[in-house]
């Protein structure tokens, strides 16, 4: 990740609340800048990195779970790894991430797009996240529920980077979901068995990830995905975190961007990227488009920050860009940027209704602005922050600002 090139001038573990509110005081007194890690996956600079302080939350790797309520409490310090094997005993998982390294942080309080978003919706929408424990500026502990603190709560959800311009989270309590065996795999079409696959260059192919993890088995002769060719070590039921696992990919400096459900059939994008940078190391040009239900907004009707619209459904495609040579990193960002400008004006052009559509925070580059991501629930937020934050103590990180 480009973020990890930013090497801080010290770090800090804190291990208990009182210890991060006491940090985030002298942090405040001194005003100096900061940025707080949870898994520190996030590829933008400035966001989980920092060159002043990092404070990194390693020592809150908490997963207690509480089979009365069908509820988990995870610590902020962990990856979706980490809570997926401790759940795994008691046959339940939670609404979380899809690849292995992603931190439970960011992920929960940006939105959250899960295998399991298609039956449940995005973790922070649906009543996935129960409550939040949550160390405010002036070092005051405090638990946030929709029902004690109802504009707190809203901007929790959806609030995104720095744990939130409120403070820094230090838990949640989420609910959790029966979780059976999951069948699936990698998928890949070459140029001989699908033409569009020629978008392609270095290794021709269109590749798609298939997930099932329903109670009944699949089996050949009920589903025609049983019958695909899986380049997967295990074409056979196997463990959630086994899979995910799978996934990850090894790159060394990445960047994303979100946009918009778009046919590319007719759209050379891949190809002329692939061809024009790979002469500045590029490893990888990668258009993801995210299958998912219309509904998968319309799961729970208490107000978030984000999404600002949810009567529209909208399909993100990641664009995902991975390069290794450092001197090469605004010429990636101008191109990807380049490239969501081109791709939403051929979408607009195509009749699809998203010339206002929000962005999603977790896939968006530094240079998104905040207006684009929050939409009219920005005032909202703005005056949520005066309140919890009225010395500005979180704007002494990096990052989207309120």
């Amino acid at each position: 990740m480009i973020s990890s090139t930013q090497n801080a001038t010290c770090s800090v573990e804190p291990g208990t609340t009182e210890d991060l509110g006491v940090i985030l005081r002298i942090l405040g007194y001194t005003r100096t800048s900061f940025a707080v890690k949870g898994g520190g996956h996030a590829s933008n600079q400035g966001f989980s990195s920092t060159k002043g302080v990092q404070i990194a939350m390693y020592r809150f790797p908490e997963v207690t779970y509480d089979a009365r309520t069908k509820t988990v409490t995870i610590g902020t310090g962990l990856i979706w790894d980490e809570v997926y094997a401790a759940l795994e005993p008691y046959n339940v998982n939670v609404v979380g991430g899809r690849v292995t390294g992603v931190g439970v942080a960011s992920f929960t309080l940006g939105g959250g797009y899960s295998w399991k978003t298609n039956q449940y919706g995005l973790t922070l929408l649906v009543d996935t996240v129960q409550a939040f424990e949550l160390v405010l500026p002036n070092g005051t502990v405090t638990t946030v529920t929709a029902t004690s603190n109802t504009d707190s709560f809203f901007g929790l959800k959806g609030g995104f980077n720095n744990f939130v311009e409120q403070g820094v989270v230090t838990t949640f309590v989420l609910k959790t979901v029966p979780q059976t065996q999951v069948w699936g795999g990698l998928i890949t079409y070459t140029t001989s068995m699908l033409p569009p696959a020629r978008f392609r260059t270095g290794q021709p192919g269109v590749s798609a990830l298939i997930f099932y993890d329903a109670p009944t088995p699949l089996t050949k002769k009920t589903s025609p995905l049983a019958r695909s060719y899986l380049l997967f070590s295990r074409p056979l039921p196997t463990k959630l975190l086994d899979y995910a696992v799978y996934l990850i990919p090894c790159l060394l400096r990445v960047t994303q961007w979100t946009h918009w459900n778009l046919s590319l059939t007719k759209l050379y994008a891949l190809q002329y990227y692939g061809q024009s940078m790979a002469q500045k190391s590029a490893v990888l040009i990668s258009y993801s488009v995210e299958p998912l239900l219309p509904s998968l907004f319309s799961h729970n009707t208490i107000p978030t920050a984000y999404p600002p619209i949810r009567s529209k459904g909208l399909l993100p495609l990641n664009l995902y860009f991975a390069w290794t040579d450092p001197l090469s990193d605004d010429a990636f960002q101008k191109a990807i940027g380049n490239s969501t400008v081109i791709l939403k004006a051929r979408a607009v052009a195509n009749g699809q209704d998203i010339a206002n559509a929000a962005v999603y925070g977790n896939y968006a580059t530094i240079h998104t602005l905040v207006d684009d991501i929050y939409k009219g629930n920005l005032p909202r937020l703005r005056s949520i922050k005066a309140v919890y934050d009225p010395d500005n103590v979180m704007g002494l990180t990096g990052g989207y600002k309120f």
